[in-house]
């Protein structure tokens, strides 16, 4: 997200109840000719991942601990080690925080002293820390799940690594481990490594490391995992479905007010999101709010991008607006406080081409072998960043061009836009009278926002669905869509309203989730020539034909979207079909409910979604009626 960027164009009250009113009147006439039609790119509809609402960190990276280097005070001691706990009193056990960690970017380690034993009033459970993971960890019956941790100590020592409830004590899965990790040995710290597997289900639990023996330890570097992770990639699979439904074409990461940083210093920085997870800084991403351990980093984008069959758009941080004229980019994003002076961003020049040979290098390259080191050897296929004239790699301008021309070369502008409903069923024409030379647009971020959005309704999904049916209009010119936020855990809501809400153990889509399903189709589709006749100013449609990947059989679909309180009887007149060309096994698909400002939501996740009928009386020529305050899908088989 781009608050900097975010249009607010007032605040539309509706009325809440889809109210029975006089039926209007409209036609749609269609030229189902592909000859006398025009593509729209293979790239049009696309997903946008932003570090926002906890999307990664406690979302779709599958990591259970939460500040599990306990970096997240930073490199001074006493460091933060929220939100961890200490189990057991004082008199039984001290816990604090020094610089003595193995690793060389994370040296904050916890130093947990036990001062009582078995035999000297020690719980019978022992004392130690605790972990509840991102308000809570899943823990499910039957599954496994990978620990690890770092640990010193220079004494004998009885650990207990446990899973547990956190509403009711039951413990879900434990195992014992013994270290005697300086003892009789140089050996200063030793990796530990164990995978439980749970005899019960608690979506609330916490991860304990407990002991009952005296002495002192450091633990450093804890991570629990699931094993179930999409591929085992790190990503959590039921996410990672949602995603992959949508059939995004490319994949735009990391940010967004992420990339930049409110100041510079915790801006993103790729080169310290790979490599071995341990050995990550992680940072403190100031804009929205929160720490990342970075375990979903630069790799794990050019992965996720590869494993939805999507193109990777790498956006990233210069450190100066001037920049983005010097190097015609998009995606060099400044902080939002500081900058730096011309004379010295040439580290942030070549950060950028290192990065672009980390994902496209041979893996004998410098930074290509980094890559192999980490399990690809092979180049992902990165085509769209922000510097240089690589090959197949095309420029992206963060300045808008749809009012007056760039003044700097660019294959691509940016363009977002976040209004109140009314406003953007209406930008639907934003790019009728653009300029056809020159450089494509990418909506990059887009979505209905403010009060009346709620957190993400019907209402909002209309709108949304208007805005699209302009974009697919002016295909010729818009090249890539991509819908922002798409994630937000529901304990941590930053921004309203986003397209995937989840928890620790459950996902729905928001109804603008299910438009953007409604139009995953629309890449490389054939845009057909097609003229509404209506007096309504809140009715709009579109024609393509498309072809299902899973037969390769042909379908003509007609999209209506029907912003109004009252329905449209709508007459379809189909026209330019090939000879011997016959519509049959048809579908109607129709996104609505009784109340424009209905939601759905955890105890009601299908309250707005599509539903799908046969469509009956098939024809060249149709009369059909169009619900208010709904999207309306017509596939005809050809």
């Amino acid at each position: 997200m781009d608050s900097r960027c975010t249009i607010l164009i007032g605040i539309i009250l509706c009325c809440c109840v889809v109210e029975a009113k006089p039926m209007q009147k409209a036609k749609l006439l269609v030229n189902a000719s592909n000859a006398s039609g025009r593509k729209i790119p293979e790239t049009f509809m696309g997903v946008f991942f932003e570090e926002i609402n906890h999307a990664g960190a406690g979302g779709l990276w599958a990591e259970l601990v939460s500040n599990r280097g306990f970096e997240a005070g930073g490199q001074n001691v006493p460091s933060n080690i929220y939100p961890w706990s200490i189990i057991g009193d004082e008199p039984s056990i001290y816990v604090s925080t020094d610089r003595t960690s193995c690793f060389e970017h994370n040296k904050i380690a916890l130093r947990m002293v036990v001062l009582c034993d078995s035999s000297n009033f020690c719980p019978p459970d022992g004392v130690g820390i605790s972990n509840p993971g991102y308000w809570g960890m899943n823990i499910e019956q039957g599954k496994k799940y990978k620990v690890v941790f770092y640990a010193s100590t220079t004494t004998i020592i009885a650990l207990k690594v446990s899973f547990v409830g956190s509403d009711d004590g039951v413990k879900l899965a434990s195992e014992d481990i013994l270290l005697a990790i300086g003892v009789n040995t140089s050996t200063t710290w030793r990796r530990v490594e164990s995978v439980l597997e749970a005899n019960a289900t608690n979506h609330n639990a916490i991860l304990q490391i407990t002991t009952t023996n005296r002495g002192v330890i450091w633990l450093d570097q804890v991570s629990a995992m699931p094993l179930d992770t999409y591929k085992g990639h790190g990503f959590r699979k039921d996410l990672f479905d949602m995603v992959a439904e949508l059939k995004p074409r490319f994949f735009r990461f990391p940010g967004g007010c992420f990339v930049e940083g409110q100041w510079l210093r915790n801006a993103f920085r790729w080169k310290d999101t790979i490599g071995p997870w341990e050995q990550r800084p992680g940072h403190f991403g100031d804009v929205w709010g929160y720490w990342t351990d970075d375990g979903f980093g630069y790799f794990e984008a050019l992965q996720l991008a590869e494993d939805l069959n999507a193109l990777p758009v790498w956006v990233f941080n210069d450190g100066i607006l001037a920049v983005l004229i010097m190097f015609f980019s998009l995606f060099f994003c400044i902080s939002h406080t500081d900058e730096v002076n011309t004379s010295a961003i040439s580290p942030f020049v070549q950060e950028a081409l290192d990065g672009i040979e980390f994902a496209r290098g041979t893996p004998t390259s410098a930074w290509g072998s980094a890559r192999a080191a980490m399990g690809h050897p092979e180049p992902f296929d990165l085509r769209y960043v922000a510097v240089g004239n690589e090959d197949y790699i095309q420029i992206i301008s963060n300045c808008d061009a749809t009012k007056k021309p760039l003044n700097h070369p660019a294959d691509l502008y940016d363009f977002h836009h976040y209004s109140p409903a009314n406003d953007m069923f209406h930008k639907a024409q934003e790019f009728d009278n653009a300029s056809r030379t020159g450089p494509k647009a990418f909506v990059s971020e887009y979505a209905v926002h403010g009060k009346e959005a709620g957190t993400g309704n019907l209402l909002a999904a209309i709108a949304e669905a208007g805005f699209l049916i302009g974009l697919e209009k002016n295909s010729d010119l818009v090249k890539m869509v991509s819908y922002a936020p798409l994630f937000v855990n529901a304990n941590d809501r930053k921004w309203n309203p986003d397209a995937i809400v989840f928890d620790s153990h459950r996902v729905y889509g928001t109804p603008s989730y299910w438009v953007l399903k409604l139009f995953r189709e629309s890449s490389g589709a054939t845009f057909l020539n097609s003229t509404l006749q209506t007096e309504s100013p809140k009715l709009a449609a579109s024609a393509i034909s498309w072809e299902r990947s899973l037969d390769n059989k042909s379908f003509l679909r007609i999209k209506v979207v029907n912003l109004a309180s009252k329905a449209v009887d709508l007459k379809i007149s189909i026209e330019g079909l090939d000879p011997g060309v016959h519509l049959y096994q048809s579908t109607k698909t129709v996104l609505t409910s009784s109340n424009v400002m209905d939601e759905n939501s955890f105890s009601q996740p299908n309250q707005v979604v599509p539903q799908q009928s046969p469509l009956e009386n098939v024809g060249k020529k149709m009369n059909v009626k169009i619900p208010p305050y709904s999207v309306t899908l017509f596939d005809m088989l050809m």
